[in-house]
């Protein structure tokens, strides 16, 4: 028994002729509330530039894709969740030893330059060759503690 699969689902159905429901629903809210605001306002030449703004709007909504995948509705309300949502930023401070005196502090001294990895020349790009080659960066901090 052979059964068709539903091919190209991702599609919406165009519903009004070129334009889907969602399509359709967004330009006639702009539309509607284009007539709202001049009905209220009452006078077409004042009424015109907030009636662009909106019917721009609604058509940004209905046809505009960021990065030609993302609907831009789905765009602002991410952009409105980070907006309101808590943010958690991190930052732990290392406490700085007050530096040892006499035979400690010359040890520490031989610990850290036998770790440190000397600079090879005034060339970034020998330095990078120099670090590729051995598997470790020059500039990296982990080497230096």
């Amino acid at each position: 028994m052979r059964f068709q699969v539903p091919q190209f689902i991702e599609v919406e159905d165009k519903i009004f002729g070129p334009l889907t429901l969602k399509q359709f629903i967004y330009l006639a809210g702009g539309g509607g509330l284009s007539f709202i605001t001049y009905v209220i306002i009452g006078n077409l030449a004042l009424a015109l530039i907030p009636m662009l703004v909106i019917m721009a709007v609604s058509a940004a909504l209905a046809f505009y894709k960021v990065y030609n995948h993302f609907p831009l509705l789905s765009v602002a309300e991410s952009a409105f969740k980070y907006w309101r949502g808590g943010k958690l930023y991190i930052w732990k401070k290392e406490d700085k030893k007050p530096p040892a005196s006499g035979q400690a502090a010359a040890k520490e001294i031989r610990n850290y330059a036998s770790v440190m990895v000397p600079k090879i020349s005034d060339s970034k790009l020998k330095d990078l060759a120099w670090s590729l080659d051995i598997k470790e960066s020059v500039y990296s901090n982990k080497n230096q503690k």
